[in-house]
C-alpha cells in the first residue's frame, strides 16, 4: 500500500479523484482501467502463484472493464481463462466495451452465466463494482450464490460484489473474497460493518495516480493506531493518575462495575472507586482489594464521591429504575468529564442532552435507540449514524462493532483489530473501564477513546492467538491491557 493509504474515502471522493487525474491530469480513463487490470492480475499472482485456471465473472459496467483486461492478461500469460458474462454484452459502455473488444480480439470468448457450471482455478468477482447502492437484482444474485459456493479462492475486483462500499453493508447478496483489490484510495467500507465476512485481505492501488489528488480530497476516516503513551517520572505517585468513580450495578448485575472497574485500574488510574447498591458493597472487591467499593442509594450519598472524582463511567450494569435515573442525573448535573456506557446510554436517548465532556460508547442497539431508528439503518450506515451520535449529543463517539468507529467534531477513525472471541457479556464494560483509566491520566477524549478502543482489540487478538477466540472472557483481557498499555 502507498503512504496515503491510511486515509478512507467514500466513492463520491474517489470518483472525484479519479475525474481530477483523468481531466486535470491528462491520464486517460482507458489507462486507469488497463492498470487496474493489472494491478489485479498481479495481486493474484502473488496470492496463488501456483494457479493457472481462472473464472471471470464479469457484469455490466467499469468492474467488467477490469476484468477483461485481467481475462486478457491471464489468457496472454498462458492461463486458461473461462469468462462468464452475466449482464448481456451489448449493455457495456465506453472503456468496458473498448477492453471487452480487446479480450475478443486477443483470441478470448465470452460464455453466458449457467447456474449449473462449474468454476475452477481462482474466480475472478467482476460483477458489481463500488457503483452498486440498491438490493443486488435477481440478474445478479444466482452468480453471487455460485460463486460462495463453488468452494473456489476468489479475488473480487474494487470490491465484492453486493457490499456497499461506503458503509460495509451487504445489499442482500455479496460474493465471499479471499482477496479484494482496489484501486486509488481504500474505501470505508471495506473496513467496517460487515465487511471483514467478505472482503479477506485486501490490497490497493493507486494505479498511478499522484498522492497530490487524494491531499486534496478530505479524507472521510482514518485507521487507529497505538499513540504510545509517556513514560511515568520515577517521582510519581497515584495523585499524579487521576480518579476514576465508576457507577452502575444495580441489583443483580454486580459483574458489570466490577469489570470496569479491574479494567480502569489495568488501564493505570490512580484511584478506583465503585459506587453501587448497598447490597453489592461487601463483595464487589473480593479478589480484588484495590477496588474502593461505597453503597450509594441516592444522590445525597452519591455527591462525596463525585466531587473527588476527577473522570466518571456510568453504565455498566445500571439498569433503568428510579435508582438508575437518580444516578445518571446526578452525573449530568455535575458536569464531569464522563464516559457513558450501556445503561446510562439508554437513559440519555430519552432526553436527548448534548454536552462536550463526554464519551459515548454505544453498540449498534443503543446507538438505534440513541437516534430513534432502527438497528438495520445504523448498519446501512455506520459512518453516518456516527456523525449523527456526535453532532446530536455532542463529545466523542465510539460506535462498537465490527471495525468500531470512533468520532469527535474533527476526525473519525476505523479501529481494524479485534475478532469474534469479543461476542461475549461484559466487553463493553471493560472498555468503558479503560477509557475511563485513560482519561484520568490526562488524555483528551478523542485520545482516550482511540488508544482504548486499539488496546481493547489488540489485547482480544492476543488472547485468541494464545487460545482461541470461543469462550474467550471479557477478563481475560485484563492482563493483556497491562502489557499492551506499556
Amino acid at each position: 500500500m502507498q503512504a496515503f493509504s491510511q486515509a478512507l474515502y467514500r466513492v463520491a471522493q474517489i470518483r472525484e479523484a479519479e475525474r481530477i487525474a483523468i481531466q486535470d491530469l491528462q491520464l486517460p480513463a482507458l489507462q486507469l482501467m488497463r492498470s487496474a487490470g493489472l494491478a489485479a492480475f498481479n495481486a493474484l499472482r502473488k496470492r496463488w502463484p501456483n494457479q493457472r485456471r481462472l473464472t471471470v465473472f464479469c457484469g455490466a459496467g467499469n468492474n467488467a472493464g477490469d476484468g477483461y483486461v485481467l481475462a486478457k492478461l491471464a489468457m496472454q500469460a498462458g492461463f486458461e481463462v473461462k469468462v462468464y458474462s452475466v449482464s448481456d454484452v451489448l449493455n457495456l459502455k465506453g472503456e468496458a466495451l473498448t477492453s471487452f473488444h480487446d479480450f475478443i480480439q486477443a483470441g478470448g470468448s465470452v460464455l453466458d452465466f449457467d447456474r449449473q457450471l462449474k468454476p475452477a482455478g481462482v474466480i475472478v468477482d467482476a460483477l458489481l463494482g463500488t457503483g452498486l447502492n440498491r438490493q443486488v437484482s435477481e440478474e445478479y444474485t444466482p452468480a453471487i450464490d455460485l460463486i460462495n459456493r463453488a468452494g473456489c479462492p476468489v479475488l473480487a475486483i474494487d470490491v465484492p460484489s453486493g457490499l456497499h462500499a461506503d458503509s460495509g453493508y451487504v445489499l442482500g447478496r455479496a460474493v465471499k473474497a479471499d482477496l479484494t483489490v482496489t484501486f486509488i484510495a481504500l474505501k470505508c467500507g471495506l473496513f467496517t460493518g460487515e465487511a471483514a465476512d467478505y472482503c479477506g485481505d485486501i490490497v490497493c492501488s493507486s494505479l498511478n495516480v499522484p498522492e497530490s489528488v487524494l491531499s486534496k480530497l478530505p479524507a472521510t476516516a482514518a485507521f487507529l493506531t497505538k499513540t504510545p503513551l509517556s513514560r511515568r517520572p520515577r517521582t510519581s505517585h497515584k495523585g499524579h493518575f487521576g480518579h476514576v468513580l465508576l457507577i452502575g450495578g444495580n441489583l443483580g448485575f454486580s459483574g458489570a462495575i466490577r469489570l470496569a472497574g479491574e479494567a480502569a485500574l489495568r488501564g493505570g488510574a490512580g484511584l478506583v472507586s465503585i459506587a453501587s447498591r448497598a447490597a453489592h458493597c461487601d463483595f464487589l472487591n473480593i479478589g480484588r482489594p484495590e477496588l474502593m467499593c461505597h453503597g450509594v442509594e441516592n444522590q445525597a450519598q452519591l455527591q462525596p464521591l463525585l466531587d473527588k472524582a476527577g473522570v466518571v463511567v456510568i453504565g455498566p450494569g445500571l439498569g433503568a429504575d428510579a435508582w438508575a435515573r437518580a444516578m445518571f442525573e446526578a452525573v449530568r448535573a455535575s458536569d464531569k468529564l464522563s464516559v457513558l456506557d450501556a445503561d446510562a446510554l439508554n437513559l440519555l436517548a430519552t432526553d436527548h442532552v448534548k454536552q462536550d465532556n463526554r464519551i459515548l460508547t454505544p453498540h449498534p442497539g443503543e446507538a438505534a435507540r440513541l437516534l430513534g431508528c432502527s438497528n438495520q439503518e445504523i448498519a446501512a450506515d455506520r459512518f453516518a449514524a456516527l456523525n449523527r451520535l456526535q453532532t446530536e449529543y455532542g463529545g466523542v463517539c465510539v460506535l462498537k462493532g465490527a471495525g468500531s468507529l470512533i468520532a469527535d467534531q474533527r476526525a473519525a477513525f476505523v479501529a481494524t483489530n479485534g475478532n469474534p472471541g469479543m461476542a461475549s457479556g461484559g466487553m463493553g464494560d471493560v472498555l468503558a473501564g479503560i477509557i475511563g483509566a485513560l482519561l484520568a491520566q490526562g488524555l483528551s477524549p478523542i485520545d482516550a477513546a482511540k488508544l482504548a478502543v486499539y488496546v481493547h482489540g489488540e489485547a482480544a487478538d492476543a488472547v485468541a492467538t494464545e487460545q482461541g477466540e470461543r469462550g474467550m472472557l471479557a477478563s481475560d483481557l485484563l492482563p493483556k491491557i497491562r502489557e499492551f498499555l506499556n
